[in-house]
């Protein structure tokens, strides 16, 4: 920040005072007092001015070990903001006639006017029924309750009499033995009524996935700060807060911990199995191209940030072992199995229960589990309610995010834009235990060719075993990750060859039935529909030269535009997730109770079961309800994930009501002019049963990673998106001017939810390529835990016109009346907005004479965005010392 005035004498440019003040460049505002005695008594000129610049770098330093970092940045921003300032005065002296000067550029501050915003979608068929719900643009059925504050989370289930609070207590270290923990003195403050630790576990102490286990609390060794060590309860949350940091771990360190890829790269500390897949002859391709090109780009860690944390209360009903559990998770049977596991009972005993859960996001899967484990050995030891609802502080420190990429690559071309030969190696932080970074890093392989038909591919992936908190699953489960090295390689073909990148997207796009690399077979021409109509609908070619006129006209402010595809595979690759089950009562008043597998994240699963439920039974969405998901009304679930939750429990719901509206037919016709209330009724007294369950198989779907073949995937869903942002080079800062998005969604169940689910996971995509930066200390401590650090897009991130459009006229036979699943594919769009800066970064390094391609990490954050552009004003810093950046955080 910083606060600038100067003083002239009257009529003149003669400098009489000034005063430069810089926030960020020191604990308190600093005075830049020799820069401001350089000016004074000089006329305020290009010679005044260069002088003040070489004080004003000399006068503030910031070591590279500086709190904060980001210390290049900061030293070139005092440069560029008094430069700011000079033109601006500039500007006023010559209002003023005080000079009469060609005048630089005149800067404007970026957009921000809002400009109306489109969202066009196919509406239903005249001849559908005005009662049929399918189709139609419904309000989320919980809409109004979230806006009010009335909808109940978990943590909003009234607390009972005697219930205990529980608070973890994590590890301090990163890699080191645990040589004493004493409990005694947390034990002895006011309101606590018993530590947990391991050794209180009736049955299995720890979680095992792929081979490898994760304890539930640590034993004789932690892998990461956060780790939990043992569990302090009391009778309230801030008495088990005080328990917790009475708690003594005494820790021996190990040697060598694991942070950065790199340091797992070189220590081959890697989870099994490691994935390849090739299609062509690669090796052989690349001595016959044009031209080779070898880059590689590195993508940042993300973090969940629901909006309700980590939350759980366990029940003990009193008898026979039995367990109420009230949680926040994305997978009840999970959380069933794993208690019913760590307690040494029956899974019949433990009863689950998810109302709603307030985001998730992929992270409140595996996590919750081990949660909900550690709260329910404390409600079982000591036969009271235990309710544990984490912190926000404490949910970035403990569960982990979306894993840290750097991909490299290899790739060989035509001098006519056509790619041959594409070799690319995938490194992703995967933390201290597996988790799920084996499915992750399967998954970026298999998305490996995004919207491109390359003859030769080859792509390698791996999870880095390092000593962090273990990374999870976050919406898109790597492919965000793993189609941004892909797409970023694309653009350097283009500026390599000189020419624009959408032309080389399109010389390479999949035409006519094509077959990916995994040799499954498909048909791209709603990918292709989607393209031409996102170029017409943003008027990409007007645009692109307005763009380039733009860049010609203004030195210090920059405009780009991208215009990116997504292919994004729908359903689990491990055919048996892709079932789903159903229980729909229709009680005797006519009105109806429908319970699935699914669990409600905000993202209108239930809506969108009423309309199902609506249609099948020929009812208005009134006289269907739908309260919760449990698992003693479904058993057997499967996770609400892979954009797949609408698909299988819609298809279990259809079945259920189909089921019934069969039994119903004879009283139907024995009385059809009845109305739904009376043939109810009638079925009743006829003893026909009006229950029913729904069950969905789901499609066999699987890779065999051994042949490198397989169909993990039920269809595609496509993606096209334009944006344009204008960027001034000077600051790094970006404002988005126009985003437009087509998505290929087949018939959409609900148009309003859909495209409330489009932008959302455009915008949470925008976040991870632009905004959300996670830091470590050199220890493996998580410095960014809260909004104070962590930047989440906020209104003023948003486009300032946003445009959605759905594909006309598609239709999908492989899921439920004709729909697609839609929750995860359009988070990679937010690249658009990624390429888009870097298409004006590029056109203000052409200014500084830098061509063709560069380094440019994700995320694109101003510090980026100003470094990248290379201006006058970052060549006049010194360049820091290699590492010296690791002296305050590491780069993971």
């Amino acid at each position: 920040t910083t606060g600038m005035r100067v003083y002239f004498s009257e009529g003149s440019r003669v400098v009489q005072d000034v005063s430069l003040y810089f926030g960020g460049m020191g604990p308190t505002t600093v005075s830049a007092d020799k820069t401001c005695k350089t000016i004074v008594g000089r006329p305020w000129d290009d010679q005044t001015l260069g002088r003040a610049y070489d004080v004003l770098l000399e006068e503030l330093v910031l070591p590279p070990s500086a709190p904060g970092g980001k210390t290049d940045f900061r030293r070139s921003l005092t440069l560029s903001l008094f430069f700011k300032f000079n033109l601006g005065v500039l500007q006023k002296l010559r209002e003023m006639n005080v000079i009469r000067d060609e005048l630089p550029e005149t800067f404007l501050p970026l957009p921000s006017n809002l400009q109306p915003s489109l969202q066009e979608f196919q509406h239903v068929s005249k001849d559908q029924s005005n009662q049929d719900a399918v189709g139609r643009p419904m309000m989320h059925r919980s809409a109004i309750s979230h806006a009010t504050g009335e909808a109940v989370y978990c943590d909003d289930v009234p607390k009972t009499d005697g219930e205990l609070f529980l608070v973890l207590v994590t590890s301090s270290r990163a890699h080191a033995e645990i040589t004493a923990l004493d409990v005694s003195e947390a034990l002895t403050l006011p309101g606590v009524v018993d530590v947990i630790t391991a050794k209180d576990v009736p049955g299995k102490k720890a979680r095992s996935m792929f081979g490898y286990e994760e304890e539930l609390l640590a034993v004789k060794e932690v892998s990461c700060v956060g780790q939990m060590v043992c569990a302090v309860l009391a009778d309230t949350k801030v008495h088990a807060k005080r328990g917790a940091a009475a708690v003594k771990i005494t820790y021996k360190d190990l040697p060598d911990p694991v942070f950065t890829i790199e340091d797992a790269i070189e220590k081959s500390s890697y989870f099994e199995p490691q994935r390849r897949i090739e299609k062509g002859n690669v090796t052989e391709a690349f001595k016959s191209v044009d031209q080779v090109y070898e880059g590689a780009i590195r993508i940042g860690g993300q973090e969940h940030f629901y909006m309700e944390t980590q939350s759980m209360l366990v029940v003990p009903v009193g008898e026979e072992t039995e367990f109420n559990v009230y949680v926040s998770t994305q997978w009840p049977t999970l959380i069933q199995e794993a208690i019913a596991e760590t307690l040494d009972i029956q899974s019949s005993r433990v009863t689950c229960h998810v109302k709603r859960l307030g985001g998730a996001f992929g992270g409140k899967v595996i996590k919750t589990s081990i949660l909900a484990s550690i709260t329910s050995v404390a409600a079982w030891k000591t036969n009271r309610a235990v309710r544990c609802v984490l912190e926000r502080g404490e949910d970035m420190l403990i569960t982990g995010g979306r894993h840290p990429v750097l991909g490299k690559y290899k790739v060989g071309f035509m001098t006519d834009g056509r790619i041959v030969a594409a070799d690319f190696h995938y490194y992703a932080n995967a933390g201290c235990f597996v988790d799920e970074s084996v499915l992750i890093s399967e998954k970026i392989l298999l998305h490996l060719d995004n919207a491109y038909d390359i003859p030769n591919l080859r792509g390698f992936s791996v999870a880095c075993r390092t000593n962090l908190p273990s990374n999870t699953a976050f919406r898109g489960f790597g492919v965000p990750q793993g189609v941004l090295v892909v797409e970023n390689m694309i653009n350097d073909v283009a500026m390599a060859l000189g020419r624009p990148a959408d032309q080389i997207r399109e010389i390479n796009m999949y035409t006519g039935p094509s077959v990916t690399h995994y040799k499954f077979e498909f048909s791209p021409d709603n990918l292709q529909c989607c393209w031409e109509e996102c170029k017409l609908k943003s008027e990409y070619g007007i645009r692109r030269e307005a763009v380039d006129q733009f860049n010609q006209q203004n030195r210090w402010k920059k405009r780009g535009i991208s215009i990116i595809p997504i292919k994004y595979g729908i359903a689990f690759a491990e055919g048996y997730l892709n079932q789903a089950a159903a229980l729909v009562h229709i009680y005797k008043d006519g009105s109806v109770l429908v319970s699935h597998g699914g669990t409600e994240m905000g993202q209108g699963i239930h809506t969108k079961m009423q309309q199902v439920a609506s249609r099948e039974l020929h009812i208005p969405t009134t006289k269907i309800y739908i309260s919760e998901t449990s698992t003693n009304t479904v058993p057997n679930t499967c996770p609400s994930a892979a954009s797949f939750g609408t698909d299988a429990n819609g298809m279990a719901v259809k079945n259920a009501c189909e089921i019934l509206y069969q039994r119903l037919e004879p009283i139907r016709l024995k009385n059809p002019k009845g109305s739904w209330e009376s043939w109810v009724k009638e079925a009743f007294f006829e003893k026909i049963s009006l229950s029913s369950t729904g069950f969905y198989r789901g499609h066999d779907l699987y890779m065999d990673w051994d042949k490198m073949k397989g169909q993990p995937y039920s269809y595609f869903t496509f993606g096209v998106c334009c944006s344009e942002v204008e960027l001034d080079c000077l600051t790094g800062d970006y404002r988005t001017v126009r985003t437009d998005i087509v998505v290929d969604i087949g018939r959409s169940l609900n148009p309003s939810v859909d495209i409330g689910q489009i932008e959302g996971a455009f915008t949470q995509g925008l976040g991870l390529y632009t905004l959300e930066e996670l830091k470590y200390s050199p220890t493996g401590l998580l410095y960014t835990r809260g909004p104070s650090q962590y930047k989440i897009p906020a209104v003023c991130d948003m486009p300032l016109q946003f445009n959605v459009y759905l594909l006309s006229d598609s239709n999908n036979p492989h899921a439920i009346y004709s729909s697609k699943g839609i929750g995860e594919p359009t988070l990679f769009l937010g690249s658009s907005i990624f390429f888009a800066i870097k298409d004006a970064v590029a056109a203000a390094r052409s200014d500084s004479g830098l061509m063709g391609p560069f380094t440019f990490d994700s995320p694109a954050t101003p510090e980026r965005a100003c470094l990248a552009c290379s201006s006058p004003f970052i060549q006049k810093i010194p360049a820091s010392q290699p590492g010296s950046f690791t002296a305050w955080a590491l780069d993971i």
